[in-house]
């Protein structure tokens, strides 16, 4: 199976409650932490919500 490696870009401050859940959700909670995850329906439903604050490139 596929992987995604995901770094969160931007800082989550004064985002809206669900990009915050979102990125948390992820294992992302500061700026410049990665993580590595399956590349499924939900990871991309996930990545899509918060796709302006993070960068995405295959593990």
């Amino acid at each position: 199976m596929a992987q995604l490696k995901i770094t969160l870009k931007k800082s989550l401050i004064g985002r809206p409650k669900n990009q915050i859940a979102t990125a948390q959700s992820l294992g992302l909670t500061k700026p410049g932490k990665t993580t590595v995850q399956p590349d499924n329906v939900q990871t991309q439903g996930k990545i899509n919500t918060i796709k302006h604050l993070v960068e995405v490139t295959q593990a």
